[in-house]
């Protein structure tokens, strides 16, 4: 039983560090995209946006997962290197996202969220987002 009650405190710590991760993730699409990206997802249901954020969402979690099966230490240990490789991998996002924003024409974070077709750019920033979380997922493994 006491393993049981341990498991489960774990899983909801380790869900805690994830869902505060992937709000952070959440909070760099906003700063990184003109417009309140609620909105333009929600309201206006912008294709860009939702892609743009879904990527980021399943790259945070791609690597908050693998750093927890990863994690051989402590459960305090685990969740510290969990929330470290997190935002690692947030700010490598960040990094890739305004290289591509430098090597291409216009403001790209503008340019994901123009209007109601999705850019073919949304998808470069997509695979750009998963590819860094997948590099960041493989250096911990």
């Amino acid at each position: 039983m006491n393993s049981v009650v341990h498991e489960s405190g774990a899983a909801l710590a380790y869900g805690a560090v994830g869902i505060a991760l992937m709000a952070l993730g959440y909070l760099v699409v906003e700063v990184t995209t003109p417009g309140r990206l609620g909105d333009q997802i929600w309201l206006e249901r912008n294709r860009g946006a939702a892609l743009i954020l879904a990527a980021k969402l399943l790259g945070v979690g791609t690597i908050v997962a693998t750093a927890i099966v990863t994690s051989d230490d402590g459960l305090a240990q685990g969740l510290l290197e969990t929330s470290v490789y997190g935002i690692i991998g947030i700010v490598l996002t960040v990094v890739a996202f305004y290289l591509l924003d430098l090597l291409t024409p216009g403001k790209l974070g503008a340019t994901v969220v123009a209007s109601d077709v999705l850019h073919p750019a949304c998808w470069v920033v997509a695979a750009a987002d998963l590819a860094t979380a997948g590099i960041v997922a493989a250096a911990i493994s």
